[in-house]
């Protein structure tokens, strides 16, 4: 069969509105701790415990309401949701610059978090401009633009806008319009931030008012050509395709989603994928900064962050060359199986680096281990690279996680919710990852092992969609 054209001017349009959550989530990390302390808290401890209050509110107000977007899309369109949320985030991005409050901060991210749980949305409207036959290379583009603008792009700006009035001349130098702008930002020396995270944000709201056609079939006033739907894609659970549908309501609950096989087993293997990808950044960094006899390799920052910089350009590469190759090969639920069983892996290479680093090191007579001899140098270098490697692969299963919620909903009208439904436990994990940081359990590597075990679970649950579903992309 022929590929349809791909629906470039719409995929062009969803790729530059996605970017827009994550950039506006992530922005305030470079300064928040500075922002806790200019509004007047001075315990060093209570400014972590506030900073933390005020980065995961976002989270967790995106997770109370994902699903209901979701199911609000399925009701009113994927258009009129999208711009609702991408307003509702611009604007609150914005004024979250303003505050003068911890409480106003905390406020202010749940709104934003409210509205940004209409994320979810835009990976429905991707599986609905597409078909068996293009999304093979829809898919790959729009994860590895979207993972690569908005890593490159959020602490460019967190960093280098907040408190701009110090970069600028004296304010007593200054005269006219110039003073009362430098005394503003005296005033509110991290509201440039969120004003250029939010100006992009009305960017997209622009983008999906003008260029963003309605993708619901329901909703749709007249078919397009960007509209690349194709209803034999859709594959009922169970293989009960049409019968299956008509045994559920219009609007279906979670709960109800839930009781198909294959939907909970993409819910809750999408919740140890998220878990462990979530945790790998984390964890890695810590473990790169650990000393040696803690369980690390006492790597300096310059080279973790070197390693964070190549582990971006290869999980771009990988998802924009690779992946298209792959889906036209294999099946998208073989791939996902394949690269949710390389987590494990991942994990457990961590820990034996750390081994080899204590055997190429000796105790000197100040009780701390000698430097490391080249030989394991280099072994550990080959090993550190492999492990980030293999980590970029397991990421793969994030778009063949999409397409597989697409190719596995009982009829089209489900798609909304069942992706609302799997970004909800993605969420989840998210809210909860961090709570498994680091135990001094197992020589410092339990953390390490624990996430291997929910990783097997993952790749159990995932080798049971394999066996089931209805995945093939072209034939």
């Amino acid at each position: 069969m022929e590929p349809s054209p791909l629906p470039q001017a719409q995929l062009i349009t969803l790729c530059l509105v996605r970017i827009v959550v994550p950039i506006s989530f992530t922005q305030i990390f470079p300064y928040i701790n500075e922002f806790i302390e200019f509004l007047g808290v001075t315990d060093s401890s209570q400014i972590g415990f506030f900073s933390g209050l005020v980065e995961s509110s976002f989270a967790i107000s995106q997770l109370l309401f994902i699903y209901h977007w979701a199911r609000l899309s399925d009701r009113f369109g994927r258009r009129p949701i999208i711009i609702i949320g991408t307003l509702g985030v611009a604007v609150m991005t914005i004024v979250f610059g303003l505050a003068n409050s911890i409480p106003e901060l905390i406020v202010y991210r749940c709104l934003a978090g409210f509205f940004g749980a209409t994320a979810s949305v835009i990976h429905t409207v991707l599986g609905e401009i597409t078909d068996s036959t293009n999304q093979a290379a829809a898919f790959p583009l729009y994860g590895s633009f979207c993972l690569s603008f908005s890593t490159t792009s959020r602490p460019l700006i967190g960093g280098s806008l907040s408190n701009p009035a110090q970069k600028f001349e004296r304010i007593d130098h200054a005269e006219g319009l110039y003073s009362r702008i430098v005394s503003f930002f005296y005033l509110h020396p991290y509201f440039l931030p969120g004003l250029v995270s939010g100006i992009m944000s009305l960017m997209g709201v622009a983008l999906a008012y003008f260029c963003l056609e309605e993708s619901l079939p329901t909703k749709r006033r007249f078919p397009t050509s960007s509209s690349q739907t194709d209803p034999e894609t859709f594959a009922g659970a169970n293989n009960e395709s049409e019968d299956n549908a008509s045994s559920f309501p219009k609007h279906p609950s979670a709960r109800i989603l839930l009781s198909i096989p294959i939907i909970r087993a993409l819910s809750l293997s999408g919740f140890a994928l998220e878990m462990n990808g979530t945790s790998f950044v984390v964890l890695f960094v810590l473990f790169c900064y650990t000393p040696i006899e803690q369980g690390g390799l006492a790597f300096p920052p310059s080279v973790i962050g070197y390693a964070l910089a190549f582990t971006g350009v290869v999980a771009g590469l990988t998802q924009l060359f690779l992946m298209p190759v792959f889906l036209r090969r294999f099946e998208a639920a073989k791939i996902y199986s394949v690269c949710m069983a390389v987590w494990p892996l991942v994990f457990l290479i961590l820990p034996c680096l750390n081994i080899i680093a204590r055997y190429g090191s000796d105790h000197g007579l100040n009780g701390g281990l000698t430097p490391l001899s080249t030989h394991t140098k280099a072994i550990l270098w080959v090993g550190f690279f492999v492990t980030l490697t293999l980590s970029r692969v397991g990421g793969i299963a994030y778009p063949a996680s999409m397409i597989l919620i697409k190719n596995n909903v009982p009829c089209p009208e489900y798609l909304g919710s069942t992706n609302g439904l799997v970004q909800w436990f993605m969420c989840l994990s998210r809210c909860v990852s961090a709570a498994f940081a680091r135990y001094n359990i197992m020589g410092g590597h339990f953390w390490a092992v624990l996430h291997a075990l929910i990783a097997v679970l993952g790749w159990w649950l995932a080798r049971s969609i394999s066996l089931n579903s209805k995945s093939t992309l072209s034939s």
